[in-house]
């Protein structure tokens, strides 16, 4: 009696396991995150600035990689990509920002520059 319990004890735990992979590898894919960093680099500028354009557009591929990924079933893999899209994005609004900087800067040095010729 006690062979046939555990054996289905070892049934049932198969049979909850078996659905709670199921369901997971059927959730849907959470891309929003990636989304909106690829919206935010955009606004950021990204396009206008060489190397935060390389990591926006491979940001936008890896997006797409990642739903290609999760429609043919490899939910493990979309994840990763979706976190290589997210961080490509992130370090394009970043580049993007210090390029903005740098330019502020310059033209701040050029307005001092300007007013020391102005006023010597």
């Amino acid at each position: 009696m006690k062979q046939v319990s555990k054996i289905g004890t070892m049934v049932f735990a198969a049979v909850v396991t078996t659905a709670f992979v199921a369901g997971c590898s059927s959730a849907p894919l959470k891309t929003e995150a990636s989304t909106s960093g690829i919206r935010a680099a955009e606004e950021a500028g990204a396009a206008k600035v060489p190397q935060a354009s390389l990591h926006l557009q491979l940001a936008k591929e890896e997006l797409e990689l990642a739903r290609g990924l999760a429609a043919k079933g490899d939910k493990k893999e979309a994840r990763s990509m979706l976190l290589r899209a997210e961080a490509d994005a992130e370090l394009a609004v970043v580049l993007s920002h210090g390029d903005a900087q740098k330019a502020e800067a310059t033209a701040a040095v050029e307005r001092v520059r300007k007013l020391q010729q102005d006023n010597p």
